[in-house]
């Protein structure tokens, strides 16, 4: 069964502090470390400059301290950013700047040196200051300014400018990569490198300019630092449009989206985590096989076992990493892409840079970022080119069919490899506006063409058709040379950047939060139908019921969470077949669950305050919860699954008045050995307690101590007795947990009582209530003042506040009140039925079981003010009347006992026919009047008017002579 996952409700939208951290590629979980080691963040204006004279260079914005980084942007959002690790500051020195500027000059490891000016008021620059100290002593003490040399030696920028230094008069293209080479095959702390570097990388390198690329990014590493320190002004961003360098490319990817970070901070936890994971499989790794062959077979490298290989591991070790999302189809492609340009370890950081920040949710098992991203592409497709818009609306035609592959797999799977590489330059470089960017470019440039086409293959064919031509030239009529130079795949990244740079990472943001709610509802509708589609039995629930309970499991996960899924040791999974994994809930899950079906199940109070009249649900807890929680856990494996709760429900939603008997019965009886002890038996007592906590009136703990009455007496009756001995004569002591009550003398017990009948019989059943559960609303989508301003009021923690706000004057002026609603709601009024006789004879009822409850009262009545009902312990206690303390169970075993107290009436002692004719009418006439009197008088509850007054009329009558 597939699993039911409630990780879209639960999403919350980045606070500020979050989208910082987000733009600027920082991981959240060193920024956290850094939070909880005492470590602030600030904020302050500077203006940033490489040197204190090249003032043409200066760019004015915000400098952001967010230990272990440095990071700044500028005013305008593009001109110059950059994040720097405090670990690769070597001297912080203050200059002697003119009056009234604040300047501070960071000299960094790669030679350069970073002049600040802070332009905010003194007092905050000092705090700024003071905070930049703090942070640098504690990289220091951690040893991270240590790892930076090593670090630097497996960039390829480090070689390539070493080498582009120590050739000033004669840079030869050709020599330095015959030097980058050696490196890379005789020094084992040599530059990390990817498959390409073996196995050639795809294009070829003189139509590509490769040559031309080395030497305008080496002239730009030398001066505006690399790897760790890259800081990236404009020039950066054009370079990366005109295409990245194959040999520089890995490198470059894994600086523009933040991952270099990350595998600074974990050396070697990508060999530890295969190490660690050896032998182990799953079925994430039983997907990843099946697809190795499939991750672009026509490069060579993946004709091979290295490739392969390799390949395996990155996906098997992101895998064990990232249990929950696991593995998902088009991971293997982009993989296998990165893996051209880039080492194993550099290709496992990278692509959980992708699935956790860059592309969120495209790879998880619901694939709702993809699909959000997909109605927002199609939104604006809509705004931007409404011609095609409305065509593809008349024709039927599904713009996701062709742009879902494109996002994702970063157009790898659509065009040449050597296209699909500059847009993901692009993409790493500008962020994920490019692939709407880029989208939009596609069917503009072919518009005319897309207005012709009927169905969805015509759309398929025609964009195969133009991925194929991007190489040829964009304007082969053209009489300009310079027009017929440029090719297709020019054009479009032209036409992208261009005419849809009003598409910014702003838009996209917007866009997604208008369209979230709707595709999480379409996602959780899918979802049902194949949960409720993947049972293996209906058991005899209908569709619709069964959507029901599974909307009520969804409400419940949603409330109460089960822990995440824990991978069994590797021993235990080797060669399994077992399913895939399904959603389990825990007990406090189960709880919140049987809540929304069952009435009994929850505490439910109409509060009328005077200001408003609302009903609170809280979920009981008791130890009948618990134990049915197990009784379902057929498995016994510690939770339970949809199946379970489906098949659960079954055994008792479906049932007559004997299956319900005998379903109550096997609930207590703990052993299975068809016979509950004594112990099991006030278990069960106390179990109708609980479920009749809240009715009116003492009806329902009427019929739970006669219940006790009957079964300990028969049970006693029924007990065997050594050969010889009397039936009269005392039963056998036992032990309360040795059998004592077997099915057929329960249910005859139970059959004693017309309320426990009842309750069997319609009750029980009928408790258990399939209703529509209405799930918690989503954030709105509209954004805005005002709806920014509704959603932050209308939270739970300030509905709560202001009810407990009413409630408080509801009290102080006498209007504040609270009734439980019954869960059975048959009686309605404090009317009692009469009570009925016992099941034995007068011989017969001489329990010792009866005496050891009735010893522990000499109270005969029970004051009609008491009522029982249920702490959140599970424990049964009762509410007395002020002034009266008492405990708790003390007052149960008063009201047991009181009820199941019998008055020893003389009409009990049975007398020969003729000695009752003769005293009938003797001078003891009065005394058996005296009798009823007190009897009547004793029991007056259980009589009507009517009969009252026939009582009183018959004890007055004069007697027949």
């Amino acid at each position: 069964m597939s699993t039911i996952s409630t990780q879209l409700r639960n999403f919350k939208e980045p606070t500020k502090e979050q989208l910082t951290q987000l733009f600027f590629s920082l991981p959240p979980t060193l920024v956290d470390q850094a939070e909880q080691d005492g470590l602030e963040k600030m904020e302050i204006n500077a203006i940033v400059s490489l040197s204190d004279d090249a003032e043409e260079d200066s760019y004015g914005g915000k400098l952001h301290l967010i230990p272990p980084y440095l990071s700044f942007l500028s005013v305008d959002h593009k001109s110059v950013r950059f994040t720097i690790p405090l670990c690769t500051i070597r001297r912080v020195e203050k200059l002697n700047a003119r009056a009234g500027v604040y300047a501070l000059s960071l000299a960094l490891w790669h030679g350069m040196k970073v002049v600040v000016q802070l332009t905010s008021l003194r007092p905050t620059a000092d705090l700024f200051c003071s905070l930049l100290r703090d942070a640098l002593k504690a990289e220091l003490q951690k040893g991270h300014m240590k790892l930076v040399k090593g670090f630097s030696k497996t960039c390829y920028s480090e070689t390539l400018v070493a080498a582009s230094s120590g050739m000033e008069e004669n840079p030869s293209t050709q020599k330095l990569q015959q030097e980058a080479e050696q490196n890379s095959e005789g020094n084992e702390t040599s530059y990390h490198g990817g498959l390409g570097l073996k196995y050639k990388f795809p294009g070829d390198p003189r139509r590509l300019r490769e040559a031309s690329k080395i030497k305008l990014w080496t002239k730009y590493l030398e001066k505006h630092g690399r790897n760790l320190t890259l800081l990236r002004y404009p020039q950066c961003t054009r370079l990366t449009q005109v295409g990245l360098p194959n040999r520089l490319r890995g490198e470059m990817w894994e600086v523009l989206s933040g991952s270099i970070y990350l595998r600074f901070v974990h050396p070697g936890e990508y060999l530890r985590i295969l190490e660690e994971n050896q032998g182990r499989t799953s079925t994430s790794t039983e997907d990843i096989e099946k697809d190795l062959h499939r991750s672009l077979p026509e490069y060579s490298a993946y004709q091979s076992e290295e490739g392969i290989g390799a390949l395996r591991r990155v996906l098997q070790a992101y895998s064990f990493k990232n249990p929950e999302l696991g593995y998902c189809q088009a991971m293997n492609i982009l993989a296998a892409a990165l893996l051209i340009y880039m080492s194993e370890e550099q290709a496992f950081w990278l692509l959980e840079v992708l699935c956790d920040r860059l592309l969120p949710g495209y790879y998880s098992p619901s694939m709702h970022g993809t699909l959000l991203d997909q109605r927002v592409f199609e939104s604006l497709v809509q705004r931007c080119l409404p011609m095609i818009h409305d065509h593809f609306q008349e024709v039927d035609v599904q713009l996701s069919v062709a742009s879902l592959p494109w996002f994702l797999s970063l157009f790898i799977n659509s065009m040449p490899m050597i296209f699909a590489c500059r847009i993901m330059d692009c993409f790493f470089c500008m962020g994920p506006k490019v692939l709407f960017q880029v989208g939009l470019a596609i069917l503009k440039i072919n518009g005319e063409k897309l207005l012709e086409i009927q169905d969805d293959g015509g759309f398929i064919h025609l964009m195969r058709d133009y991925f194929a031509s991007l190489n040829e030239s964009a304007y082969p009529d053209s009489q300009d040379p310079r027009s017929r130079a440029i090719n297709r795949f020019q054009e479009l990244l032209l036409i992208s950047f261009r005419e849809f740079s009003t598409i910014t990472d702003d838009t996209i943001h917007a866009e997604r939060r208008k369209y979230r709610s709707e595709i999480i509802y379409s996602i959780e509708s899918f979802s049902k139908r194949a949960a409720v589609r993947n049972l293996k039995s209906l058991e005899r629930f209908t569709k619709d019921q069964g959507g029901l309970i599974y909307d009520a499991l969804y409400r419940a996960m949603c409330i109460a969470p089960p822990p995440a899924p824990v991978l069994p040791p590797p021993s235990l999974i080797l060669g399994s077949n077992d399913d895939k994994p399904e959603t389990r809930i825990g007990l406090k899950t189960f709880r919140v669950f049987l809540s929304e079906v069952a009435t009994w199940a929850r505490d439910e109070k109409i509060i009328v305050n005077g200001f408003q009249e609302r009903v609170d649900r809280e979920v009981a807890e008791h130890e009948f919860i618990d134990r049915l929680f197990f009784f379902w856990d057929t498995a016994c494996r510690g939770a339970l699954s949809f199946q379970d709760l489906v098949s659960g429900l079954d055994g008792v939603m479906f049932n007559d008045l004997m299956e319900n008997i005998e379903w109550f019965f096997n609930l207590h009886d703990k052993n299975k050995d068809g016979y509950l002890t004594k112990d099991e038996v006030l278990t069960l007592s106390e179990s109708f307690l609980f479920i009749f906590r809240y009715e009116v009136g003492d009806a329902y703990l009427g019929a739970i101590s006669r219940f006790m009455t009957n079964a300990f007496e028969y049970g006693d009756t029924l007990l065997p007795r050594p050969e010889g001995e009397a039936e009269d004569s005392p039963p056998p002591e036992i032990g309360h947990n040795q059998p004592y009550l077997n099915l057929a003398t329960f249910r005859m017990v139970v059959l004693a009582d017309e309320i426990l009948e009842s309750f069997f019989e319609t009750d029980l059943s009928a408790s258990f209530r399939l209703e529509p559960v209405q799930l918690s609303d989503l954030p709105a989508g509209n954004v805005g003042f005002l709806g920014d301003l509704l959603s932050n009021l209308a939270t739970d923690d300030n509905k709560k506040l202001f009810n407990r706000f009413t409630d408080q004057i509801g009290k102080t002026i006498g209007k504040h009140q609270v009734v439980h609603r019954p869960a059975i709601g048959r009686y309605k009024t404090l009317e009692e039925p009469k009570a009925r006789e016992s099941l034995l004879t007068p011989s017969m009822r001489r329990s010792p079981s009866k005496s050891t409850l009735s010893e522990s009262s000499t109270i005969t009545s029970v004051p009609s003010s008491v009522s029982i009902s249920t702490d959140v312990s599970g424990q049964s206690t009762t509410s007395a009347p002020a002034g009266h303390e008492t405990s708790p169970m003390t007052m149960v075993q008063t009201a047991n006992a009181a009820l199941m107290e019998r008055t020893p009436f003389a009409i009990d002692d049975a007398k020969d026919e003729e000695e009752e004719d003769e005293d009938f009418f003797g001078d003891e006439d009065d005394g058996v009047m005296d009798e009823v009197d007190a009897f009547l008088e004793a029991h007056d509850n259980g009589l009507t008017q009517v009969e009252r007054d026939v009582a009183k009329d018959l004890l007055n009558a004069k007697p027949v002579s």
